[in-house]
């Protein structure tokens, strides 16, 4: 109700500032440019419900100057562009056909697609293209933990964070719940290195050498500090781990599917038509 009467308010405004120049022609328009009319009717919906009366001019008012520059590029478009520069009927029917084609191709992907991929599906298509999956940054797994400066017990962590047994990442993953500003102890999981240097200010001209000389590694700044047990690493160029691509190789093995689909469509609707004679070439 109150939307209602913020926009009564704002059309009176409107309307009296326009009466001076409009006079009682298009008793109902708020605008106009040349032969074209802006009505009450057609900003009726254009303010959110709840806005105050102050917005709501603001809309409206730009609405209206948006609408009205429009008109007159329009306007000016018509006056300079030639008849053939305004024909627009072959390229509106060429994005018709195209809309057409794309809504037609996504609901047969849709109804017709297979989309489980099985591990072993997975693991061939990875074996038969290596070439596909260098690493293109340094990966690695890890355990890290990082802790204020003045926590407490930091000799536990000491003593656990080297030792990679499923006891010490129990007794550390405790430790952690209670004490770490941040941890992560998924030795399963590949990270980017990258990545890793975001958390830890491990500082480094040569990524590769760093990771061939280090292992186990602490360090302290004033607030935190961090320690580090590299369990594994794969330097970019090499070929990247299937656990790491697994996911990656299953989009590429889906969208191969869905290719094929589409072009097994292509070639089935034109072999059919020309079994029944449904086209002819003309020389």
């Amino acid at each position: 109700m109150r939307n209602i009467k913020n926009l009564f308010v704002i059309l009176a405004v409107i309307c009296f500032a326009s009466c001076g120049s409009s006079g009682s022609k298009k008793s109902s328009a708020i605008a106009r440019v040349y032969d074209d009319y802006l009505y009450k009717t057609d900003i009726i919906d254009i303010v959110p419900a709840g806005t105050s009366a102050k917005d709501s001019i603001s809309i409206v008012k730009n609405f209206i100057t948006n609408w009205i520059q429009q008109k007159l590029l329009i306007h000016n478009a018509e006056e300079n562009l030639s008849s053939k520069q305004k024909d627009f009927e072959k390229q509106l029917e060429d994005y018709k056909n195209s809309l057409m084609i794309f809504n037609y191709e996504k609901e047969l992907v849709r109804q017709k697609l297979d989309t489980v991929v099985s591990d072993s599906a997975v693991k061939n298509y990875y074996n038969k293209n290596p070439n596909e999956f260098l690493l293109k940054e340094n990966i690695v797994k890890v355990w890290y933990i990082k802790l204020s400066v003045n926590s407490s017990n930091t000799s536990t962590v000491k003593n656990l964070y080297k030792l990679g047994t499923i006891a010490a990442k129990n007794s550390l993953d405790e430790y952690c719940k209670k004490y770490a500003v941040n941890y992560y102890l998924d030795d399963s999981t590949w990270l980017f290195f990258n990545d890793l240097l975001k958390e830890i200010p491990i500082k480094t001209y040569d990524q590769e050498d760093y990771l061939k000389l280090h292992k186990n590694i602490e360090l302290e700044d004033s607030l935190y500090s961090y320690y580090l047990n590299i369990k594994d690493f794969q330097m970019k160029e090499s070929l990247s781990p299937l656990s790491f691509e697994k996911e990656n190789v299953k989009k590429i093995i889906l969208n191969k599917r869905k290719l094929k689909l589409i072009k097994d469509m292509q070639d089935n609707v034109f072999k059919e038509a020309l079994k029944n004679k449904d086209f002819e070439y003309y020389k």
